[in-house]
């Protein structure tokens, strides 16, 4: 991923320069596009068929060129394997440019793998990054046009990777023996052909398309066996148009929108409109409603949960004509809201950045989906592995990790009151390889929303940075099945993992150590084997997990048995260097040549190091999509 530097320090450049040249426009008028800046080119590129490839290898097709979307093809292309994404939109990267959610939300002390090269990339253009913490809605703020524009100069820097946009997915057909998908572009309609789809859509179209099975709105508890799910209905989470506001220095206000009711905004702030307010949510100043979603260039993020411009409607079964007018109605909503900003609360000043989207009516292209479909896949995630991790045996397989507490936006909802779920507390987490493979699939992965979660924990699993490490591993699991010629299932999860941590992604939550130190890999391999385990803990808004790598390690803190049929042991005595020596001794019947023996105390850093070099049990024992240990 350090290659990208490069491109970033010139994406920096460009758009450093390109914005100190703008001038401002006057709003609503002339131009959709900055002055002095070069429109956003939104040419349909032409219908492209696959370049043939010597045997043994294969093209990957990803559906949606999202957040899971980039990072799939990034990942896959990277690993030597022809690629192509197509994309709805102008843009690249889902929520985090074409949605206008310009904050991330949690794995701020997690940045890896391609996100972690996303936050790096906002720092080389913002300069730091506490500069990224404009608004105290996240820690990493940023400009949609700023994030596209490094979008798009990663994936023209990857010579396997193909980007087509603004083509509707229509159709597929296929399944194990490839696949055909059809597309309806600017010049007409065209096919792709692809041995492996990933679906990186919003709403989990194409899996639907491919007769994947799949859930929608809330799950009962004997499904899920979560004890406070209150499903099964179709009850999704509110979706949001994001504004991006800018200040123009002028009178901006906008002529009422159609159907405006000015009773739906009272309350979105602490104002002399105010009613009383019966949701429970804390009423905040209007200059901290505002600086909720500040950004780094002084435009303001407004996606305002608060009888803000969440809108309820549940979008996932319409036809595409049915959403376009559900999507209509959510922006006349969100205006609202913004006419209630300029004539009641004296923003009048405020308007829709005229600059920011290449867009007719300056919204961002796609609404804020929260939810979508949920397939069944070959492991389904529930909130109870979030909350107790180590009770679970997937952790085993982990490939995605997740910090931020279980958020659902629902008071837009007409019957909320009836729907209030006592979320429970969670430590972070890392996502299983099972969740992104749909059962009775073959050569068909879902990432994005449309993994294999419940409707409970995919209130943490929807967010950002996960969706971008889910991706990923799609891309990593797509590449090695058609380099090792292998159907997806047959992949090993070491190999998934390994390709993973070759390319700085993290598979384990644990905070101990940064990714540069030498032993970050040891902690993670043998985190994914459970033989040690870390311990997490409920920190707010801002959960955290450590393998404690600095406490001696304990007898009842090492578990062999499955691995090596050792029992395990209650004692809460710590190991001496040469009973922990002597007992890996014993497993791999040889002598082990070592300081530690000579210690009273092993650090449970030292002994896994020790094991990891000694005994290797993470590339000795393949695990299973469940985590079931592999015996060789």
């Amino acid at each position: 991923m350090k290659k990208y530097l490069i491109a970033i320090l010139a994406a920096a450049a460009v758009l450093a320069c390109t914005e100190k040249e703008s001038e401002v426009p006057e709003y609503g008028k002339g131009d959709k596009t900055s002055p002095g800046k070069t429109p956003q080119d939104t040419t349909a590129t032409p219908p492209i068929t696959p370049p043939e490839q010597p045997e043994g290898t294969g093209t990957i097709l990803i559906i949606g060129g999202g957040a899971s979307g980039i990072s799939a093809g990034l990942q896959a292309a990277m690993m030597g394997v022809k690629t192509v994404i197509v994309e709805e939109t102008p843009w690249l990267g889902g929520m985090l440019t074409s949605a206008g959610v310009s904050a991330t939300d949690g794995n701020h002390k997690m940045r890896q793998g391609i996100f972690g090269e996303f936050a790096n990339a906002l720092v080389m253009h913002y300069g730091s990054l506490s500069a990224l913490k404009t608004g105290w809605v996240s820690n990493m703020l940023y400009s949609p046009k700023v994030a596209e524009k490094i979008f798009e100069d990663w994936t023209a820097a990857e010579k396997d990777l193909t980007v087509i946009k603004e083509a509707v997915f229509e159709s597929i057909s296929g399944g194990g023996n490839g696949w055909t998908a059809t597309f309806t572009g600017k010049d007409g309609v065209f096919t792709v052909d692809a041995d492996i789809v990933i679906d990186c859509t919003e709403l989990g179209d194409v899996a639907k398309a491919a007769g994947v099975k799949y859930h929608v709105g809330m799950d009962s508890p004997s499904y899920t066996g979560e004890s406070m799910a209150i499903g099964p209905n179709d009850i999704v989470q509110d979706i949001t148009m994001v504004m991006t506001l800018k200040n123009y220095g002028k009178d901006v206000t906008i002529e009422k929108p159609e159907g405006y009711d000015e009773s739906l905004y009272v309350n979105c702030c602490q104002n002399s409109y105010n009613v009383t307010n019966d949701t429970g949510q804390t009423l905040w100043p209007a200059s901290q409603m505002m600086s909720y979603g500040l950004l780094p260039g002084g435009e303001y993020m407004i996606n305002w949960p608060i009888h803000g411009n969440d809108y309820y409607v549940n979008l996932i079964e319409m036809t595409r004509e049915e959403r376009a007018a559900a999507i209509e109605k959510a922006k006349q909503h969100s205006l609202g809201f913004l006419y209630f900003m300029q004539t009641k609360l004296g923003y009048k000043n405020f308007g829709l950045a005229d600059d920011q989207y290449p867009s007719e009516d300056h919204f961002p292209f796609i609404p804020y989906h929260r939810e979508s479909r949920r397939i069944e896949g070959e492991y389904l995630f529930c909130v109870n592995e979030a909350s107790n991790p180590f009770s679970f045996k997937g952790y085993r397989t982990g490939i995605a990790v997740g910090d931020y507490p279980v958020d659902h936006h629902h008071y837009q909802y007409k019957d909320w009151k009836n729907i209030q779920i006592d979320f429970p507390s969670i430590v972070p987490f890392t996502l299983p390889l099972g969740v992104i493979i749909p059962k009775e699939k073959e050569n068909l992965l879902v990432a994005e929303k449309s993994i294999s979660v419940t409707n409970i924990v995919n209130g943490t699993t929807r967010l950002q940075p996960v969706t971008m490490e889910l991706g990923q591993a799609a891309g990593a699991l797509a590449a090695l099945s058609i380099k090792q010629r292998k159907a997806v299932r047959e992949v090993s999860v070491r190999d998934v993992q390994d390709a993973l941590l070759e390319s700085g992604a993290r598979l384990q939550p644990y905070l101990d150590l940064e990714d540069t130190n030498p032993d970050f890999k040891v902690l993670q391999r043998i985190g994914s084997t459970g033989i040690m385990r870390g311990l997490g803990e409920t920190v707010g808004w801002s959960n955290e997990m450590r393998f404690r790598t600095a406490d001696a390690l304990l007898r009842s803190e090492l578990f062999l048995e499955e691995y090596y049929g050792v029992k395990d042991n209650p004692s809460t005595a710590a190991f001496t260097g040469a009973e922990l020596v002597s007992l890996l001794e014993e497993i791999s019947g040889k002598s082990i040549d070592t300081p530690l023996r000579e210690k009273s105390t092993v650090t449970r850093l030292e002994a896994a190091k020790l094991i990891d070099l000694e005994l290797d049990p993470f590339h000795s024992f393949n695990v299973s999509l469940s985590g079931e240990v592999i015996k060789p």
